[in-house]
């Protein structure tokens, strides 16, 4: 059978929920009725200068200082900023600033961080368990969430001081703003221009579906696709892009192409085992082992309805628009961080900011980039802004003071402009390359980094490699694993239909140095019978591919 080769994700853009003071993964929408405070028109990309331009006349006296701020005060700071960084070469997507309360915070807290999406009830239950726990103080609360859009758009949370809005906007504003617009994985999966027109045409969808088949019919379908969302992208393959007005005109094209195909592939009656004149059929389908489970369902799911194709094309596009967050959260946070430590400083230097304002955008920003030690109550491994930040610092040192060490291990860049080499570093890495590319044996010193080889089958974990030459190698090879989607997520593919016999899904999971899958793999298989309509099964096999084993089934759902 041929898919629809046009069809494949084309992802109208990608949005980027972040929190600078706190940084869980936000998700959903803010209110549909922020305040504007200030805007600036549509910067042309330039080549990166070799060092900054120089800074205008010295002001007489920094801006105002006052704790509560005012929008025109506000325009003053992103003015400035925003001046610092054309200088510094930033190249970003217009931008666009909104004030939100706690509560829209919290909101945001709770779902994508988008001004609209569909509703679910997970992002309500999420909502209810954030506030309790804000309003019990176990918790904070970002500072800022910003939007993979164009324009940027930066939400500044109403209760933050004057100095902790200028930090935010120089954090979001220009420092996410700049590595959305330049990142490879963003450019390659998203396009900032149609993310909000697309959001809106997939809530209008699903309110439309929720009226005319029923709100447990609707979210029942979501439920299964979200347990999904994680095997519903496309890893290497660039997809084509479309306008939503194109997607628009055809959805009933596709739809009918989808059925279309569908009859076609189950237009034979299954046989009886060993009925006379039963076909042997020898060849697998799919032939090639699929990796976007999702994907594969909407395309070939004998029993959906064209509407329920349609939702489950939304869910999987809109995690594809994630997929890029998911593989740059140590370069995307510590660029961000990197760019307002530097705007802010150069700005303080330059006689624009006042001691008040300096001393507590600092404190804020040794809170976030603070590395708790292990065995600290804090520790939950590295901060990813720490080593992002300090990753982005010490290729600034590397470029203009580098050391002999520095120019045995970065022949290339030591000595180097830093601004082009740091620009290059964002567009053209992932955090899996970065860090194998970048992570130098000064800053695994500084760092105090050792790896520990944890064997199973030993009774004592063994300090593997220390700060020596073969060491920092293994190190560096040994955290960048740790950022590769491929050892964080199991390997999980369509590998076989029974199309003459019950119809059955076989799902093949290979292991990664022998790891299982986890307790909850039999109630996930639950919603791919769901959506597939028929029975289950989830076989392993060994790295090579070999000693396959069924490991859980699933019949068919209940009629």
């Amino acid at each position: 059978m041929n898919d629809d080769p046009q069809d494949r994700d084309r992802d109208p853009g990608g949005p980027m929920a972040h929190g600078i003071a706190h940084y869980p993964v936000l998700e959903r929408r803010v209110s549909d009725n922020p305040w504007k405070a200030a805007a600036v028109g549509e910067r042309r990309h330039r080549s990166v200068p070799g060092q900054p331009l120089p800074a205008g006349k010295r002001p007489s006296e920094p801006l105002p200082d006052p704790s509560d701020w005012t929008f025109e005060l506000i325009e003053r700071y992103h003015a400035a900023i925003a001046a610092t960084a054309e200088r510094f070469g930033l190249d970003t997507y217009p931008n666009q600033l909104e004030i939100i309360t706690a509560e829209q915070m919290m909101d945001a807290y709770s779902s994508v961080g988008m001004p609209v999406n569909y509703r679910h009830w997970s992002y309500g239950k999420e909502f209810l368990a954030t506030e309790r726990r804000y309003r019990r103080g176990h918790m904070g609360l970002a500072y800022e969430i910003v939007i993979n859009s164009n324009p940027c758009i930066s939400y500044l949370m109403e209760e933050n001081t004057t100095a902790m809005q200028a930090l935010v906007i120089a954090h979001a504003a220009y420092g996410h703003n700049s590595f959305f617009k330049g990142n490879y994985l963003f450019r390659m999966w998203t396009d900032a221009s149609s993310i909000i027109d697309y959001l809106v045409y997939a809530k209008d969808y699903v309110a439309q579906c929720e009226d005319r088949y029923g709100l447990a019919e609707v979210e029942q379908l979501m439920d299964s696709c979200h347990a999904l969302a994680n095997f519903g992208v496309d890893r290497y393959r660039r997809p084509s892009r479309k306008t939503l007005a194109r997607e628009r005109q055809e959805r009933a094209q596709r739809e009918a192409y989808a059925q279309q195909q569908v009859n076609e592939l189950w237009r034979t009656l299954p046989t009886r085992p060993g009925k006379e004149g039963a076909v042997e059929e020898n060849t697998r389908f799919p032939q090639e082992p699929q990796e976007n489970i999702l994907y594969f369902i909407e395309k070939h799911a004998p029993l959906l309805e064209p509407w329920q194709r349609e939702i489950v094309r939304i869910v999987r596009k809109i995690a594809q628009y994630f997929y890029p967050q998911r593989q740059t959260q140590v370069m995307n946070e510590g660029w961000a961080t990197f760019w307002h430590y530097t705007l802010l400083t150069t700005l303080y230097d330059e006689g624009h900011l006042s001691d008040g304002v300096m001393i507590e955008w600092l404190g804020s920003h040794t809170n976030v980039v603070y590395q708790p030690p292990v065995g600290h109550r804090a520790y939950s491994g590295i901060n990813p802004y720490a080593l992002g930040f300090a990753m982005y610092r010490d290729i600034q040192r590397i470029c203009q003071n580098p050391t002999a060490e520095d120019r045995h291990w970065f022949p290339d860049i030591a000595g180097t402009p830093w601004l082009p080499t740091l620009d290059h570093a964002m567009r053209n890495f992932k955090d899996e390359s970065f860090i194998g590319q970048y992570l130098s044996p000064h800053l695994m010193r500084e760092m105090r980094l050792f790896a520990v080889h944890d064997d199973a089958r030993q009774s004592e974990l063994l300090v593997s490699d220390i700060h020596d030459e073969n060491g920092y190698r293994n190190l560096r090879q040994t955290l960048s694993q740790q950022y590769d989607l491929g050892t964080r997520e199991p390997n999980i593919q369509v590998w076989n239909v029974n199309l003459r016999g019950d119809r059955s899904l076989t799902l093949r999971h290979t292991q990664y140095q022998g790891r299982p899958l986890g307790d909850d793999t039999q109630e996930v298989l639950k919603h791919v019978a769901r959506l597939w309509g028929f029975g289950v099964q989830i076989e392993g096999v060994d790295a090579y591919g070999n000693n396959a084993t069924v490991l859980h089934q699933v019949p068919p759902p209940a009629v």
